[in-house]
């Protein structure tokens, strides 16, 4: 026969007399409403005790992943993303010649001072 640990047959870990009441399910809580650039609604709800200001301003929505704030009719603007850039774009983007040879020389020649010194 196998048996294991100091457990009763037929009982498990936690159970006992405790209810939700004593699991803090039946708490004064506050709602708070959050509304994100799109228009949609999180509802979150703090403890009623809990000071304004530890109730924070924004939120991430989980409708939409964008900022949700407490003021619905200025909501928190969609965060602005940069188009992708081509290869090419990047290339267009480099330094000539002249100042990649500019930027190497001015590095060397701070290296070298730095050695200098030290």
């Amino acid at each position: 026969m196998a048996t294991g640990g100091n457990a009763i047959r037929g009982t498990r870990v936690g159970a006992g007399p405790m209810g939700e009441q004593d699991h803090g399910f039946h708490a004064d809580r506050i709602a708070v409403s959050y509304w994100d650039a799109l228009g949609n609604e999180t509802v979150r709800y703090f403890a009623a005790g809990i000071p304004e200001e530890e109730i924070p301003e924004t939120i991430d929505s989980p409708h939409s992943g964008l900022p949700a704030g407490r003021d619905k009719e200025n909501p928190p603007a969609v965060a602005k993303t940069e188009p992708y850039k081509t290869h090419l774009a990047y290339v267009k983007e480099r330094r000539t010649e002249e100042e990649a040879e500019a930027l190497l020389d001015d590095a060397l020649k701070q290296l070298r001072e730095r050695r200098g010194q030290g």
